[in-house]
C-alpha cells in the first residue's frame, strides 16, 4: 500500500502505508465455491427469513434479492421453505453468478436517466436491466471510473467552498467600497441641494430664526417656543410653511419640498449654509481616493478568480500523471561539478554493485565515505585531470549520501582510490554482501567533508532536478535551495523545495527522490549567498 485513502486497523487487516494489501477476511457464502448441501445447510439452520438470511451472510441486500426467483415470496421464513425452494434458490444462485465463474462477466455502470443515479456491478443484474449501461474491459477500470469521479466531486465541492470564501471576501469589501462611493455621491448632491435651499428660502429662515431669538429674550423655553410655532403653522401662518420641529437643544428643522434640513439657529444662515457646502467638498475630496481603492480591490478579484478558476479546472480535469523518460544517471544518484564533470552514485546495495560493475571505467576515481552505508561514487573523468574542487565537490557528495547525514553529522571522512583498488573478491573465509566492496592498497582521504547539498533545475540534456554540493549548483543554476541535516521530514521538505523554486517543470516525488535520506533543514539563504561570495573573492 503506497497512501490508503482512510487507515483502518482491524485484528485482519492492517490498511496504512507500507503494508501489504490484504483481502477482508471472507464471512458467509461464497457464490463461486458453495455447493447445494452446504447452501441447504445454511437455509435450514436459518432462523431469520430468507431474503435477511442471505443478506446477512455475504451476499448483501442487492444480490440477495437477485438470486430468489419471483415465485418465492423473500419474506419467507427459511424454516417454512421445502426442498425444492432451496434447489430452485441455489440453481438462480449459480446462474446469477456464473460470468464470474467462468471468467466472461462484464464490468459495468448503470445509470438511471431520471435520477442521474449510477450503480457499479461486476454482472449483469434484472434490477437494472431497465438502466443505461457503460461497459469496462476489467472491474477496476469500472470501479476507478465510478469512484474516482464521485470522490473528485467531493474534492471539487471542498475546494469550491475554499476558494468561495477567499473570492467572497473581495466580493464583500468591493460592495462596501461601492457602498461607501454612492454614500459621498449622495452625501454631495443632498448638500449641495441643502445650501442652494437655505439661500432660497432665506427671508423664511431668517424670520423663523427671529421669532426663536425674541421668544429666548422673553425667557421661553425652546420646548414653549417649538409649541408656539407649531401652533401659528396649523393656523396658516405663511412663513412657517416651512418649520417642522425644534428641539430642547435649539436646533431646528425645516422642510422644503420634502427635503429636511437641520439648522443652528445661533448661528448666521450663511455660516449654516456653509456648513452643508463643506459636507458637499469634504465627499467630493474623498470620492478620487474611494474609486483608486474600488479599482484595487476589482483588480484583487480579477486575480483571485482566475487563481480560483485554474485551481477548480486542475480539479475537474485531473490529469494522468505521465511516467517521466530517466536518463540513465538520473536513476542513480548524480551531479555535475562546477567543471562539468559527471558525478554518479549508487541509491541502494543493488545500485552500489551496478556503479561499480558497469559504470566504473579505469580513468576514474571511486570515492566512498568512511562509515557504514555509504553510497559508491564514480567521477566520470573522461580523460580530464583530477583536481582540488572535484576533490572538494565529490567529498561533500559521497558525505551527504551517507548514513552520517540520518545521524545528523555535520561532516564526515571520505576516502578515494583508483578503479583497480576496488575488489568484488574477499580475503579468504570472509563474506561480502551485495553492494559491499574491499579497497585494497593505499586509502587518500578528504577530512572533514561537509555534509549539506543543494536542490536545484539545472539544464544538461534538458531541463532536469540535480541534487549535489552547493558551488556545483550554484556553477548551473541560480535557482537552488541549500539543505542540511535537520528536523524536517523529506515530503514537507519537498513541498517546500518547490514553493521556493517556484517551478511546474518537476513535482514533489522528483525532489523526495534526489533528498539524501534522512531529514533536513533548508540553509538560510544570505548564508549561502555571503558564502559564495567570500569564495568568489
Amino acid at each position: 500500500i503506497i497512501l490508503p485513502l482512510k487507515r483502518k486497523r482491524t485484528n485482519d487487516r492492517d490498511i496504512s502505508s507500507k503494508k501489504t494489501y490484504e483481502f477482508p477476511p471472507e464471512n458467509g457464502i461464497n457464490p463461486i465455491e458453495i455447493n447445494l448441501l452446504e447452501f441447504n445447510d445454511l437455509i435450514r439452520y436459518s432462523t431469520n427469513d430468507l431474503v435477511r438470511t442471505l443478506a446477512s451472510n455475504g451476499l448483501g441486500g442487492l444480490y440477495a434479492e437477485e438470486i430468489i426467483p419471483e415465485d418465492i415470496d423473500k419474506n419467507t421464513p427459511c424454516q417454512d421453505l421445502n426442498n425444492d425452494d432451496v434447489e430452485k434458490i441455489y440453481n438462480k444462485l449459480e446462474e446469477t453468478f456464473k460470468p464470474l465463474k467462468e471468467d466472461k462477466f462484464k464490468p459495468q455502470i448503470s445509470k438511471n436517466t431520471e435520477t442521474q443515479n449510477k450503480y457499479l456491478t461486476p454482472i449483469n443484474l434484472k434490477k437494472y436491466e431497465q438502466y443505461e449501461k457503460t461497459y469496462y474491459e476489467t472491474f477496476n477500470q469500472a470501479a476507478d471510473e465510478y469512484y474516482s469521479k464521485d470522490l473528485n466531486q467531493q474534492i471539487t465541492n471542498q475546494k469550491e467552498k475554499v476558494w468561495n470564501k477567499k473570492v467572497g471576501k473581495y466580493e464583500k469589501r468591493l460592495q462596501m467600497q461601492e457602498e461607501t462611493l454612492q454614500g459621498f455621491k449622495e452625501t454631495i448632491e443632498s448638500c449641495q441641494h441643502k445650501g442652494e435651499l437655505i439661500y432660497t428660502y432665506y427671508n423664511q429662515i431668517e424670520k423663523i430664526i427671529q421669532t426663536i431669538h425674541n421668544g429666548r429674550e422673553k425667557d421661553y423655553s425652546y420646548k414653549d417656543i417649538n409649541k408656539t410655532l407649531k401652533k401659528a403653522k396649523k393656523e396658516g401662518l405663511k412663513d412657517l410653511e416651512i418649520f417642522e420641529a425644534l428641539n430642547n437643544l435649539g436646533h431646528l428643522t425645516i422642510n422644503i419640498d420634502e427635503t429636511r434640513i437641520n439648522l443652528d439657529n445661533q448661528i448666521s444662515i450663511n455660516e449654516n449654509a456653509e456648513i452643508y457646502y463643506e459636507k458637499s467638498k469634504k465627499a467630493k475630496r474623498k470620492i478620487k481616493g474611494a474609486q483608486i481603492a474600488i479599482e484595487n480591490t476589482k483588480k484583487q478579484l480579477k486575480e483571485m478568480e482566475e487563481k480560483k478558476s485554474i485551481e477548480m479546472e486542475k480539479i475537474s480535469t485531473p490529469q494522468k500523471r505521465v511516467k517521466k523518460e530517466l536518463k540513465w544517471y538520473e536513476k542513480l544518484r548524480w551531479f555535475l561539478t562546477s567543471d562539468n564533470t559527471l558525478v554518479i552514485g549508487g541509491r541502494d546495495a543493488n545500485s552500489n554493485e551496478m556503479v561499480v560493475k558497469k559504470y566504473l571505467d579505469n580513468n576514474d576515481i571511486y570515492f566512498h565515505s568512511d562509515i557504514h552505508g555509504a553510497s559508491s561514487i564514480s567521477v566520470k573523468l573522461q580523460g580530464k585531470e583530477i583536481n582540488d574542487q572535484i576533490l572538494k565537490e565529490t567529498g561533500i557528495f559521497a558525505a551527504s549520501y551517507s548514513s552520517a547525514w540520518q545521524m545528523g553529522y555535520s561532516t564526515q571522512d571520505v576516502y578515494y582510490v583508483n578503479p583497480d583498488q576496488v575488489s568484488k573478491t574477499p580475503q579468504s573465509g570472509e563474506f561480502l554482501s551485495k553492494g559491499s566492496f574491499v579497497i585494497r592498497g593505499h586509502k587518500n582521504y578528504i577530512r572533514n567533508a561537509k555534509l549539506e547539498l543543494a536542490v536545484g533545475i539545472v539544464d544538461y540534456e534538458g531541463k532536469r532536478i540535480m541534487a549535489g554540493p552547493i558551488e556545483s549548483l550554484a556553477a548551473h543554476t541560480d535557482n537552488f535551495v541549500a539543505v542540511k541535516p535537520g528536523h524536517i521530514k523529506k515530503e514537507a521538505l519537498a513541498k517546500k523545495i518547490k514553493h521556493t523554486l517556484n517551478t511546474e517543470e518537476i513535482d514533489i516525488d522528483d525532489i523526495v527522490r534526489v533528498l539524501p535520506s534522512g531529514k533536513c533543514d533548508i540553509i538560510d539563504p544570505n548564508e549561502i549567498k555571503f558564502r559564495l561570495n567570500k569564495i568568489k573573492k
